[in-house]
């Protein structure tokens, strides 16, 4: 199993490299840019020797001429390498991560309801908010400076090896034990990384949660609570980034030990070659030059290889979301649905969900244009029943039908441009109302979006606002009344056109007035539909053609409203508790 899991990451690893090598032509360019950076700092190095040896032990005047000026050409071009180093690694960098972000959204997109339910909202938007900017900077900087400092040690030892390839080779021995360091804490720091990250997605999801259940929050009087709750994710997540900082902080002393063991033993031979006479102040002012320069990017790997391995774990996470599969296949001959009047049947469906089986043995045959109202306690499955039909979910045996075509047969699309959902949830978007009315019809004419809203008895209200249709509605419609926004919604039903409609408890929350308006919307809505209702309220589904009576998963009644109210049994016993009820309120 471990085995299985470390393949995997190391697949997700070159996924991301596959990534980078898509601009490779700019990562090459980036690359020469870095090679010149990196010569540049070898020769400085080089030129400490004959600065020394030439000028100021020769009091050679060509010489002094010319090194400024070859020092101001060098840091020049340094300069230029620079900027075009980190415009173009930058480019790349943010490409990748616009493409990341892009690729983890779009597969989100298209994973069931299912995953929607189990996942917390908070977490999924550190996924794509957190995590992948803790990518973007591995990508984009940690990436970009190994690179550069890589160049740079390279060059460095070239130099150093000319100098003195002695006293080079003890200062390359000493490169692997400093090296130690990186590794092992790199190691420490992902694992660390993960749980600051996790520690995140939890703080995220907890604000999602609190803002938007504020008003709940304030009318229990739990706000000391919650802060109490907030407190502890931040002391949690204070703990874990301290135990980082630990980390960190002792990979750079350690490493600043082991390279000041190297120096004070290349002072110390290097100093007694010069008073010996085997070697100039220049050459060993020089090597010692390029020594120093060359530890410094060695120290600097390491921190770089934290941001790394931050940027691993990081993408170990959103890649576990990427290769999530949905269990909803597409067939790869799929058939597209005509839009026409349609005809919905079940066969023998039993739908579970995880262990609990919460259907059993339905079938139900709905002629086009027919009205199938679904009742019972809750619990019972009406509403898993209607979620079947659009295939947010699949049965678990048994197949549902249009016009006599399994649904798992058509494309997805063409089978839910044919349906169209009103729930007891006026789900609405932080835009315009045109927008949200137009939001199952991109392009639609304003004067289709009008007539759709006066279908919707919605016209008045929205022309009492300034700004008419293009009024901003705020988050979740939260400018909006409940029966506003159910018939904003209404409309949007309307406008789409779909001949297979959807109503899960529209009416259920609603205030008598506002049912009132919402009723003659939906029956404006329903003309010509075939169409599953799904009631709480028994005295608002006198219109349908047939009724549907759920428990525990099962059909235990069928018939008309008078049929059923004759056969006195559960159906009844529902009238009944919800008439009494009715009048003991009033």
């Amino acid at each position: 199993m471990k085995k299985v899991s470390i393949l995997v990451i190391k697949d997700r690893h070159k996924r991301l490299l596959g990534l980078i090598r898509n601009n490779w032509l700019k990562l090459l360019c980036a690359m020469g840019c870095m090679l010149v950076v990196a010569a540049s700092t070898a020769t400085t190095a080089f030129l400490v020797k004959p600065v020394l040896d030439d000028i100021f032990f020769k009091k050679n005047a060509a010489m002094l001429k010319l090194i400024p000026v070859v020092v101001i050409i060098i840091y020049f071009v340094r300069g230029l390498s620079y900027y075009g180093q980190e415009y173009l690694m930058n480019y790349v960098g943010q490409s990748i991560i616009k493409r990341l972000r892009d690729s983890l959204y779009f597969h989100m997109q298209d994973l069931p309801i299912s995953f929607f339910q189990k996942e917390k909202t908070g977490v999924l938007m550190s996924r794509v908010t957190n995590d992948v900017n803790i990518i973007k900077a591995m990508v984009s900087t940690a990436f970009t400076s190994a690179l550069r400092d890589c160049f740079t040690i390279l060059g460095l030892t070239v130099v150093i090896f000319y100098r003195d390839w002695k006293l080079a080779l003890f200062a390359i021995v000493v490169l692997p034990v400093a090296f130690f360091p990186v590794v092992e804490f790199g190691k420490r720091v992902r694992r660390v990384s993960t749980g600051c990250q996790e520690a995140m997605a939890d703080i995220t999801s907890f604000l999602h949660e609190t803002f938007i259940g504020n008003k709940i929050v304030k009318a229990f009087g739990m706000e000391a609570h919650e802060k109490e709750r907030f407190f502890s994710m931040t002391g949690k997540l204070f703990g874990m980034e301290m135990k980082a900082v630990v980390i960190k902080a002792l990979s750079s002393p350690i490493m600043e030990f082991l390279g000041g063991l190297g120096i004070a033993f290349i002072i110390g031979y290097g100093g007694y070659q010069v008073i010996s006479g085997a070697s100039t102040p220049g050459t060993f002012f020089s090597f010692m030059a390029a020594v120093l320069m060359l530890y410094d990017p060695v120290k600097k790997m390491s921190k770089l290889n934290n941001s790394i391995q931050e940027g691993l774990a990081a993408t170990d996470r959103v890649f576990d979301i990427i290769e999530r599969e949905s269990d909803i296949i597409e067939h790869q001959s799929a058939v597209v649905i005509p839009q026409r009047p349609h005809r919905v049947t079940f066969e023998n469906v039993f739908f579970r969900y995880d262990d609990a089986m919460v259907l059993r043995d339905i079938n139900i045959n709905v002629k086009a244009g027919e009205i199938l109202a679904l009742v019972g306690m809750s619990g019972g499955g009406k509403t898993s029943l209607v979620n079947l039909i659009p295939r947010f979910y699949d049965a678990y045996d048994g197949r549902i039908l249009i016009d006599g075509t399994d649904i798992r047969t058509a494309t997805i699309r063409s089978l839910r441009e044919q349906i169209a959902i009103v729930t007891q949830d006026s789900i609405l978007f932080n835009d315009t109302i045109r927008y949200n009315i137009a939001y199952g019809k991109q392009g639609a004419s304003i004067e289709d979006i009008e007539k759709a809203a006066k279908a919707a008895y919605a016209y008045d209200f929205i022309c009492d606002f300034p700004d008419k249709f293009d009024t901003t509605i705020g988050e979740l419609g939260g400018r909006l009344s409940g029966g506003e926004k159910q018939r904003i919604c209404i409309a949007r039903a309307l406008l789409k056109n779909a001949p297979i409609l959807i109503l899960d408890e529209a009416t259920s929350s609603l205030d008598t007035e506002s049912e009132m308006w919402v009723q003659k919307a939906l029956e404006n809505l329903m003309k010509g539909r075939t169409t599953f209702v799904i009631a709480h309220r028994l005295s608002t589904i006198a219109y349908a053609h047939r009724i549907i009576v759920l428990s525990n998963g099962q059909i235990v009644e069928e018939g008309g409203h008078g049929e059923l109210m004759d056969k006195q049994g559960k159906y009844f016993k529902l009238y009944q508790m919800q008439f009494c009820s009715n009048n003991n309120n009033s």
